[in-house]
């Protein structure tokens, strides 16, 4: 295919600048490149496309005909290629966003509205969902991640390191007691996250490297944070998960902290994540850049 179109470049160049020789020193290869080229084209198709003699060049009927094609083509082909960076280069179209449900409502949405006065020529359709989202597979722009990527060739931005946090209601601490150690737990209602990479939730892990596993009871598991830390904000029992989410009940004292014998488990941090592309679009440069820009400023600390 390229050879083809470098044929029919050499070919209307030919023809619009007056010789081959001209034509090879606009196109940056040699003339003897360029002769062959056209000599490829015309046994391509089969006919003489130009009638050559040291002089000048003369179309053939066949030539004219190609000409004109050539021309319409090759004009559709730079159409397309503008098209295309300009795509790149603009911040416009439709960027889609996978978020995770806690951090897309409580950190996510709430920056949406700058982002959007800054660039009002781009849509976002923000897609909050706790599964892990196959960025290719489902047609993603970019993802935005909570907790220890995964090995794979996307390209990941650090935008936070995530802390974790064990709380309680007050009102459940002043029934039940504050628990001081890890064996305290099992007297403990504990509130379970069924989505944790261990035990279906009914397994809480300490230690930076989440070595210590303790097994836990409890009367809700959940597969979100934000329904969980609303229950232990009504006295069910015991939250474990990351701070962000339990950040607005810890700040008006819906929640208390707990403090145990043993380290909390390393939850990893926020990451943006986007296609292994060398030249990423502008609305994904734009977006990356923007959310390096103001989740740093959030009100409610990821890390605490």
């Amino acid at each position: 295919m390229a050879d083809r179109l470098t044929g029919m470049e050499v070919f209307v160049r030919a023809m619009t600048d007056g010789s081959l020789s001209a034509a090879s020193r606009n196109l940056g290869i040699s003339p003897a490149m360029a002769t062959k080229h056209l000599d490829a084209l015309e046994r391509r198709l089969g006919v003489t496309l130009v009638q050559r003699t040291t002089r000048k060049l003369s179309l053939t009927e066949a030539g004219r005909h190609f000409l004109e094609e050539s021309k319409r083509l090759l004009a559709e082909l730079a159409g397309a290629e503008a098209a295309a960076s300009a795509r790149t280069i603009a911040v416009e179209g439709l960027l889609r966003v996978a978020v995770p449900v806690s951090l897309g409502i409580l950190n996510i949405a709430p920056i949406l509205p700058g982002f959007s006065q800054r660039y009002p020529s781009l849509t976002i359709e923000l897609g909050l969902n706790d599964r892990f989202v196959d960025l290719m597979e489902e047609g993603w722009d970019i993802a935005v991640r909570a907790g220890h990527l995964r090995d794979s060739l996307l390209i990941a931005r650090k935008l936070a390191p995530v802390t974790a946090v064990i709380c309680a209601s007050p009102s459940y601490l002043k029934i039940h007691g504050v628990p001081k150690t890890l064996d305290d737990l099992q007297s403990h209602v504990c509130l379970g996250y069924t989505l944790s990479a261990n035990g279906g939730g009914r397994v809480w892990r300490f230690g930076r490297g989440g070595d210590i596993h303790v097994p836990i009871r409890g009367v809700l598991f959940a597969d979100n944070g934000d329904a969980l830390v609303a229950a232990a904000a009504a006295g069910q029992g015991l939250v474990y998960g990351p701070r962000f989410i339990a950040a607005p009940a810890l700040a008006d004292g819906r929640l208390e902290i707990v403090e145990l014998d043993a380290p909390l488990v390393d939850l990893g941090a926020i990451y943006a994540v986007t296609h292994p592309n060398r030249r990423p679009a502008a609305k994904t440069r734009a977006w990356i850049d923007y959310l390096v820009e103001e989740i740093p400023k959030q009100k409610f600390s990821l890390s605490g």
